[in-house]
């Protein structure tokens, strides 16, 4: 299979089309997590579509002092990777095919949601990335569209794009792919040197203490649950052993500090730790939010959650996240 190399919109217009066309969206610099966006697309596409990636390095959504010169460009290997994954088409168009003319005087607004976390931290960012999306959706016409899930907010506000001006797009969201030490991959990694990786390990250990704190204490919640309500059941259990156990787990899972709060305090403990390492990570925001807004959660919330982070670790910024289930849905 050769992958087609294409710098204009005409040129991907001429193209004829069997099947479903699926696209990913990437700034190029392409790794092993672009690499799953591209094979999970050949599997929406099926064998009679289209895969298309798109590698555009988008100036709108960088602000003034973060990496736009210093992002790296590396079309050569990322053709290559999308090749090997299963793309039939790289889609690299320059900044004035995007922008004719010049920055858009017209742009998509991401709203209240794109000024929490990240649009906080990166003032303009999410405007640009919708603009830019839109754009593409619009040039590459697609049946769907991939994205990564370790760019949460970022997706929740493409999937609100489509739904609230009706794009007719399919919108595939992709689990977010991991180092073996846990490390979400990123095309900002390779601006680690060892030291900095080592700090930056702390954003997905933290993660996991908040999942892994949740998951402890719903085990709890549910041992307690079987716990006997009569004495004479009690002083069943206790022939046999369990009477110990049993009110081990109803002391804890009493006691402990519950819900959504545990979770952020086992996560805020290892952040906290790791401010203090050499060299130090600084911490941007962690929080715990409803995807539907991004808002943060209270200690009475049931249903999907997004665990997230963002932090500094050298020059490099970087963010991740876990998806959590509070209540009865859990």
């Amino acid at each position: 299979m050769s992958t087609a190399l294409l710098s204009t919109a005409d040129e991907l217009h001429a193209r004829v089309r069997r099947g479903r066309r699926a696209v990913v969206m990437t700034m190029g610099a392409l790794h092993e997590g672009h690499a799953t966006l591209i094979r999970t697309a050949r599997e929406v596409a099926g064998a009679d579509g289209e895969v298309v990636v798109t590698v555009f390095v988008n100036p709108l959504q960088f602000g003034a002092g973060e990496d736009l010169d210093r992002y790296p460009r590396t079309l050569d290997a990322d053709l290559k990777l999308a090749e090997q994954a299963g793309a039939d088409a790289v889609f690299a168009p320059s900044v004035d095919e995007v922008y004719p003319g010049g920055e858009p005087q017209v742009r998509v607004s991401a709203g209240p949601m794109g000024e929490r976390l990240e649009g906080a931290s990166r003032p303009g960012h999410f405007d640009g990335m919708l603009t830019v999306v839109a754009k593409l959706l619009h040039l590459t016409r697609p049946d769907a569209a991939l994205f990564g899930q370790k760019d949460a907010q970022q997706l929740a506000l493409i999937r609100r794009m489509v739904r609230d001006l009706d794009f007719g797009v399919d919108i595939v969201a992709v689990p977010t792919v991991r180092e073996e030490d846990g490390l979400a991959l990123s095309s900002r990694n390779r601006y680690l040197s060892p030291d900095e990786r080592r700090t930056a390990l702390a954003l997905s250990r933290a993660l996991f203490a908040g999942r892994d704190r949740h998951a402890a204490q719903e085990a709890l919640r549910a041992r307690a649950r079987e716990v006997p309500s009569t004495h004479a059941r009690a002083e069943a259990l206790s022939a046999i052993g369990e009477s110990r156990a049993a009110a081990d787990a109803h002391a804890v899972a009493t006691a402990a500090p519950a819900g959504p709060a545990a979770v952020r305090a086992a996560a805020r403990q290892v952040l906290d730790e790791a401010a203090r390492f050499d060299p130090p990570l600084r911490l941007d925001y962690l929080a715990l939010v409803d995807p539907a807004d991004f808002t943060e959660i209270g200690d009475d919330f049931t249903g999907e959650a997004v665990l997230a982070v963002a932090a500094r670790v050298g020059t490099a910024r970087l963010i991740d996240n876990l998806p959590l289930t509070f209540g009865a849905a859990s």
